[in-house]
């Protein structure tokens, strides 16, 4: 008894996918770095300029951030609605994290830091203004967690420090 072996012909794809697949080939083909830089500089832009606000000067908290962080902003826990604690500090904080984390992802020097930081921020922000998720924390959130999973790419100074530096073994 023999067995037979059966080579079955390659599949072609049908001529009508056939442009979709060099489509499909020349997207795939993008270097990566471009949209790791697309994400730093989307997440940064809103944030920085977010931070730009809460300041009169160098480290002089402006008058609209004193009174948001005093009077109108409220962390939503629970079902209830609670004012911030230390509201000055938390204006600082803020106010610094929305100028200094953006310019980190900006220039891509600690990357993935920078993006947790900001999605850290993101999520108290959600807790302050829980209307907002669908049209600009969810996009954010989205943009900081692929920043810090795959990192900010080869362009930036992370990615010249890299390429500088002699390989590890």
């Amino acid at each position: 008894m023999t067995i037979e072996t059966r080579v079955l012909p390659q599949r072609r794809p049908l001529p009508l996918l056939a442009p979709i697949a060099r489509a499909e080939g020349l997207l795939a083909s993008i270097p990566s770095a471009l949209p790791l830089l697309g994400l730093r500089v989307a997440l940064a832009v809103p944030f920085f300029l977010s931070g730009l606000t809460k300041w009169d000067g160098f480290l002089t908290l402006s008058a609209g951030a004193h009174f948001l962080f005093e009077e109108e902003f409220r962390l939503h826990l629970f079902g209830g609605s609670y004012a911030y604690p230390f509201p000055t500090l938390m204006a600082a904080a803020a106010g610094t994290g929305e100028i200094v984390l953006p310019l980190m992802l900006l220039f891509g020097l600690g990357t993935r830091f920078a993006a947790l930081g900001l999605l850290v921020m993101t999520a108290i922000i959600q807790l302050t203004i829980p209307e907002g998720w669908a049209n600009f924390h969810l996009p954010w959130a989205a943009m900081a967690f692929a920043l810090v999973v795959f990192g900010g790419g080869p362009l930036g100074v992370e990615g010249l420090w890299r390429r500088s530096s002699p390989s590890q073994p």
